[in-house]
């Protein structure tokens, strides 16, 4: 058996042929996805979260132990200066759960990066949680919250109960300290379909989310979000106990739209895992696929070519199907 570098530099200059790549060969000519810059670090610090959500792609969950550990913390922020990337996205799990998540944010405030966390948006309900609203603020911290929809019956069936109710709470505190109405302090919502469908359009949809929660409930935001569900994790579980795996596999295909491609998050971010592996995203980081590079951790993280070749899988095809899907939402209009 070959070493493990020759194996990884073999599937590196010769990547299987997936249904994803398939596509994007027939529509551009090209074999292989490369990445372009590296402009966001997305640092996944843990799988535990108050919640235990349906849509969860890294099935997170308060049973969950998985933290990042303090060395690898320190690694992290030892090469997040000689990476040359702009911003850094905190992620779980709830992020906010990490013991050392405020001297982390302290941190990477302190080296002039632009940061943003991932939230679930009820841990700012949480007793032991009431200054961290504030402080995030006082830091300048933007904000990307959970709502999968603006009716309380869909919230819940995808969160839990009680979930949608204590999500407008969180909203309604977070605006009174100035998120999702100061530019300077924004607060966005991510919309996921509730079943084996695309997103719709983007920007219709955050028209409707803004006038039903501000007529409903007197809340404001600043962008919505359109994902598309990724065929892993708890959601595939779910496809496949209703027998609908294959048929939202080909819709993806069907849909897929090359245009997006220049957009996919995956070439402009690397993300790192709690343990310290690097991902060329995040839905790579919960499939286990690590980034193609001799050295996946986070101490080589500065050495990592912006050009990189990319590790695909057919579930890559959520990513590019239709408008298109990110961390930001929809890719093209």
């Amino acid at each position: 058996m070959l070493p493990d570098p020759a194996r990884l530099s073999m599937l590196t200059s010769h990547p299987p042929m997936n249904a994803f790549l398939r596509h994007m060969a027939r529509s551009t000519g090209a074999s292989r996805l490369h990445g372009h810059s590296l402009e966001t670090i997305q640092i996944n610090l843990g799988a535990r979260c108050t919640l235990e959500c349906h849509h969860c792609h890294i099935g997170a969950s308060p049973r969950r132990d998985e933290f990042m550990s303090a060395e690898i913390l320190d690694d992290l922020l030892a090469q997040l200066p000689l990476a040359h990337c702009r911003n850094v996205e905190l992620t779980g799990g709830a992020p906010e759960l990490h013991p050392r998540f405020r001297p982390l944010v302290e941190r990477l405030r302190a080296l002039s990066l632009r940061v943003r966390v991932r939230t679930n948006l009820v841990i700012h309900l949480e007793p032991d949680m009431r200054t961290l609203a504030p402080f995030l603020r006082d830091h300048q911290v933007a904000l990307i919250g959970s709502m999968p929809c603006y009716l309380e019956e869909n919230v819940d069936r995808q969160r839990g109960e009680g979930t949608f109710r204590g999500s407008i709470e969180a909203i309604r505190r977070l605006n009174a300290l100035g998120y999702g109405i100061d530019p300077q302090l924004p607060l966005d919502l991510v919309y996921n379909p509730g079943g084996a469908t695309l997103p719709p359009d983007q920007t219709r949809l955050e028209a409707q989310y803004r006038l039903q929660l501000r007529e409903r409930h007197g809340i404001e935001f600043t962008h919505l979000a359109t994902i598309t569900n990724m065929s892993i994790g708890r959601f595939r579980a779910d496809l496949r106990r209703k027998g609908e795996e294959e048929a939202y596999q080909t819709l993806l295909e069907e849909a897929f739209n090359p245009q997006t491609l220049e957009r996919l998050m995956c070439r402009h971010q690397i993300s790192v895992r709690w343990d310290g592996q690097l991902f060329d995203c995040d839905f790579n980081l919960a499939l286990g696929i690590p980034i193609t590079t001799p050295e996946p951790r986070v101490s080589a993280l500065a050495s990592i070519p912006a050009t990189r070749t990319i590790a695909t899988g057919n579930h890559c095809l959520a990513c590019s199907a239709g408008a298109g899907s990110s961390c930001s939402g929809a890719l093209v209009a």
